[in-house]
């Protein structure tokens, strides 16, 4: 029924314009065509002139009255090291795009009215003036060039990529519809490489190369809520996509940037100011004095509730909305111990599968945690002038089940040891120790044969100053009564007589 009277609503409207457009015609043909005419000129300049001033006022006082929430000007001043100089370049553009808008727009409108038709009114033509020629030319060449040297300048200064010197955080953004993976490097610093033919969806997203141990402490965040970065800290960001185009844009910090599937991009920027510093610059600002949340007026306040944001600028599909992310900017410390809580998706995931090309080996970083730890309990016990203080649990010395035979991955331990014993030339004796599975004269007996072995090890690389002692199951350390307190008891120690 709607639908009917809509649609005789318009039937109704264009009869009516018919037979305004008659009354026109008459009202002409009355009064005489040139005299309508004139008329009608005359009344269209004049309001094309009372337009101009209206608008050319209503585009100052907009301007003016929205200038706290266009970015770069009141609370929204940059949030990273080159934002200025992308801010002062946008500010001299408009400068002089804001001089030629407003004389061409005076110009437009008031010839409109100057030059409108009047009866036995001649135009003037010439061909040719040297004059208007050079202004029109020059004028603008000058500007242009001005404002194109300095954006090669701004942009020279924001887009170089970082050198061998340079200390920078690297992270690796890939977009997907609709959201972002997000990868850290771990405590190594540096992103692993990453191969597409070991891509494996729902798996290895990324195809992330594990022959590479840089990629074995990667942290990766699918499908992350939040971004955390840490302030006056450089970042590059490599930028990639999975499928369609995307656009990684930090309206902030003024980056932004295509993720292009295949075609890797990147962009370099230091954020000056935190995210909580950024809330205190907002808080002095009335528009910001409101609830987030108009249904929760006791909530908290807008400038409280802020956040930088990650957004795409690509129309990316139906769900191009749902590609926004919070961008969280912490101090360095905070930054640190918030990575410290992650763990890397090698560890988490694929370590020792069948996955894993290192599968039932020790790492090279492995090897190099095993051997600082070493030093720094041996170092500890070296000062120490407590008898007990003066023990060194030999944490990665393993032996076949029910054995005193070694495992061959113990070697990397016992290796630092020797050099350890022979560099600061000290005497050690070697203890071995058991749980209370089977009978105690069994056990003392299996501790002093794997006290032994080790013993026999270090001999044969050199090292003098030894003794091997067996204590069975006579001095625990955790509780017999669980699996965990029994693995605690079977160990190998290193006590500096």
């Amino acid at each position: 029924m709607s639908g009917l009277i809509a649609i005789i609503i318009v039937i109704l409207l264009a009869v009516i314009l018919v037979q305004l457009g008659r009354v026109s015609d008459l009202a002409a043909k009355i009064r005489g065509e040139e005299k309508v005419e004139q008329q009608g000129n005359d009344r269209t300049a004049f309001w094309l002139v009372i337009f101009m001033i209206v608008f050319l006022i209503g585009c100052v006082v907009s301007a003016y009255y929205y200038k706290d929430v266009m970015l770069g000007y009141g609370p929204h001043q940059s949030a990273s090291a080159h934002g200025g100089d992308l801010d002062s370049l946008f500010n001299v553009t408009l400068f002089f795009t804001g001089i030629v808008f407003i004389l061409t727009q005076i110009l437009l409108f008031w010839y409109s009215y100057k030059y409108r038709y009047k009866k036995g009114r001649v135009s003037k033509f010439f061909v040719h003036s040297t004059s208007l020629e050079m202004v029109w030319t020059i004028i603008p060449a000058i500007v242009m060039t001005f404002l194109v040297v300095k954006g090669l300048m701004v942009w020279n200064s924001v887009m170089p990529d970082v050198g061998p010197e340079d200390e920078v955080l690297e992270i690796e953004a890939t977009g997907y519809q609709f959201a972002w993976d997000i990868r850290y490097p771990g405590k190594d610093g540096q992103l692993g490489t990453k191969d597409f033919t070991k891509i494996q969806p729902g798996y290895n997203d990324l195809g992330m190369d594990w022959n590479d141990e840089k990629t074995h402490d990667d942290i990766v965040l699918s499908g992350a809520d939040i971004i955390y970065l840490p302030v006056d800290t450089m970042v590059r960001v490599r930028i990639t996509s999975k499928d369609v185009l995307h656009n990684f844009y930090l309206p902030h910090f003024r980056v932004k940037m295509d993720a292009i599937p295949g075609l890797p991009t990147y962009f370099i920027f230091t954020p000056t100011v935190t995210t909580e510093e950024y809330r205190e610059r907002l808080r002095d600002y009335p528009e910001w004095q409101v609830p987030a949340d108009p249904t929760e007026p006791d909530g908290p306040q807008r400038w409280e509730a802020f956040d930088y944001e990650l957004a795409c600028a690509e129309l990316c599909g139906t769900g191009h909305y749902s590609m926004r992310r919070i961008v969280r900017i912490v101090s360095l410390e905070e930054y640190n111990e918030w990575a410290a809580g992650r763990t890397s998706f090698y560890y988490d995931n694929v370590r020792n599968t069948d996955d894993d090309p290192f599968k039932g080996k020790l790492l090279n970083s492995e090897i190099k945690n095993r051997k600082r730890d070493l030093n720094k309990a041996f170092n500890n016990a070296l000062s120490a002038t407590d008898e007990a203080a003066k023990t060194i649990r030999l944490e990665h010395v393993f032996f076949a089940t029910g054995s005193a035979t070694l495992e061959d991955r113990s070697k990397y331990e016992l290796n630092n040891v020797a050099d350890l014993i022979k560099k600061n030339n000290v005497t050690v004796e070697l203890a071995g120790h058991t749980d209370s599975v089977g009978d105690d004269a069994g056990n003392m007996s299996l501790s002093e044969a794997r006290a032994q072995s080790v013993l026999d090890y270090l001999l044969n690389k050199g090292v003098s100053g030894l003794s091997a002692k067996g204590y069975g199951e006579t001095q625990p350390v955790g509780d017999n009564e669980t699996e965990e307190g029994r693995a605690e008891n079977r160990r190998t120690e290193l006590r500096i007589k």
